[in-house]
């Protein structure tokens, strides 16, 4: 072998090692997870990453009802307490808690709240039926992150 087939292989070597570098660090950089968002009723929890999210920009006003529902589901007995709970980079930007898209709580900066769970399936509060959507959005001006679920009314 010669000096220069040398050098070319090692170009080549080099500008392969390049190349997946790259691609696993695009990669990277899709599959970045959002934080994390969960509900407990009576043992059992649910953990959801944000059904809407950009890396905490401001989301569009028009894009929020699509926010609301996912395939995040729990039972709840009405005589349960729901217990939610954010990661601390959602309760630093302040959370609110929406059911059926409506404010339920006032924001908070508390990684933790705890409601009865009559109150999602009373009618006082806009609940009709025996499912509600429940979500946590993120900021206190602009949205910037939803994490949805669904609680389903235990017989």
């Amino acid at each position: 072998m010669t000096l220069l087939q040398s050098a070319v292989r090692r170009r080549r070597a080099v500008a392969a090692a390049g190349a997946v570098s790259a691609g696993l660090l695009a990669l990277s950089a899709c599959s970045k997870p959002t934080p994390i968002a969960t509900i407990t009723v009576d043992g059992d929890s649910v953990h959801a990453e944000a059904t809407c999210y950009d890396d905490g920009k401001a989301l569009k006003t028009a894009d929020l009802p699509k926010c609301l529902k996912s395939d995040h589901s729990i039972k709840v007995d009405p005589d349960d307490t729901v217990r939610l709970g954010v990661d601390p980079d959602i309760a630093d930007k302040g959370w609110t808690i929406l059911m059926n898209g409506q404010p339920l709580t006032d924001s908070s900066t508390k990684t933790y709240r705890t409601i009865p769970g009559s109150v999602f399936f009373n009618a006082q509060y806009g609940a009709s039926g025996n499912t509600t959507w429940v979500a946590v959005k993120e900021g206190e001006k602009d949205v910037t992150g939803i994490w949805s679920f669904k609680l389903e009314k235990a017989s």
